[in-house]
C-alpha cells in the first residue's frame, strides 16, 4: 500500500493529523489540509520523521480553493489516491434557538466540504482506476444528540453520500467508506461542559473515551489494498455505543 498520494482535511489536529502520521509511517506522501495554519506544523512533525508530506491552507466549503488546493497537490506530489475527509466543525445550539448561520455553518463544513473534495477527485481517481475515499462521520449520525441538530444531519448525510459515491465508483476499483467515531479524546471533546467525560464513560460500554490512535488506524485500514472488497461500510470506533450500527 505504499508510494499513494494521499490528502487529509482538517489534518491540524486530533484524528486528522493522527491519520497523516499514519498514512506517512505506511510510506504515502500526504498533503494535510486545514482551514488555518496548523497544517504547517503536521507537515513539519511528518517531514522530520522522513515523510514527504504538503501543508495547505483552504477552507473545504470554498469550492474554489479546494480546487486550487488539488492543483497544488498535482503540481508537486501527482494525483490524489486516497482522500480522508476529517475537516469537521460543530455550532450547537438546542433546535429552536439554533441560527439559521450555526445550520449553514456546519452543514456546509461537514457535508458540502466532503463533496467538493470528492468531486474534484474522481475524474483523476477514475482514470487511475484505483483509490481510496474515507469520510469521517459520527456515532451522532445514527444516534442524534441533544443540541446539535446541525453536526447530526450533517454526518448522516455523510453516509448518504459515501454509498451514493461508492456504487458510482466502484466498477474503477475506488471505494468509499465511513468511518463513524464516538467519544473520542481531542480538543473538541476538552471543550465540552463539565461532567460531559464522566456521562460519555458511563455510556460507553468499553468504559472509556477512545484515542485518535485508535480511529486513524481503522482510516488507515480502509485506504489499505487490503481493503479492496470493502466499500459502502460504515465502521464504528465508538467503544460500542452504537452496538454497530
Amino acid at each position: 500500500m505504499s508510494g499513494r498520494v494521499a490528502l487529509v482535511t482538517g489534518a491540524s489536529r486530533g484524528i486528522g493529523r493522527t491519520v497523516a502520521e499514519q498514512l506517512a509511517a505506511a510510506g504515502h506522501r500526504v498533503a494535510c489540509l486545514a482551514s488555518s495554519g496548523g497544517a504547517k506544523d503536521t507537515c513539519r512533525d511528518l517531514e522530520a520523521s522522513g515523510a514527504s508530506a504538503l501543508a495547505l491552507c483552504a477552507d473545504v466549503r470554498d469550492a474554489a480553493a479546494v480546487d486550487a488546493a488539488f492543483d497544488e497537490i498535482e503540481a508537486t506530489f501527482g494525483p490524489v489516491e486516497i482522500l480522508v475527509n476529517n475537516a469537521g466543525v460543530t455550532a450547537d445550539g438546542l433546535v429552536a434557538r439554533m441560527s439559521d448561520e450555526q445550520w449553514q455553518q456546519v452543514l456546509d463544513t461537514n457535508l458540502t466540504g466532503a463533496f467538493h473534495t470528492i468531486r474534484r477527485a474522481t475524474p483523476k481517481l477514475l482514470r487511475g482506476r484505483w483509490g481510496r475515499i474515507v469520510n469521517v462521520s459520527s456515532v451522532s449520525a445514527h444516534a442524534g444528540a441533544p443540541g446539535q441538530a446541525n453536526y447530526a444531519a450533517a454526518k448522516a448525510g455523510l453516509v448518504g453520500l459515501t454509498r451514493a459515491v461508492a456504487r458510482e465508483l466502484a466498477s474503477r476499483h475506488i471505494t468509499c467508506n465511513i468511518v463513524a467515531p464516538g467519544p473520542i479524546v481531542t480538543a473538541m471533546t476538552e471543550g465540552m461542559p463539565e461532567g460531559w467525560r464522566a456521562t460519555m464513560e458511563a455510556t460507553v460500554p468499553l468504559g472509556r473515551l477512545g484515542t485518535p490512535d485508535e480511529v486513524a488506524a481503522a482510516v488507515t485500514f480502509l485506504c489499505s489494498d487490503a481493503a479492496g472488497y470493502v466499500t459502502g461500510a460504515v465502521v464504528p470506533v465508538d467503544g460500542g455505543l452504537g452496538m454497530g450500527h
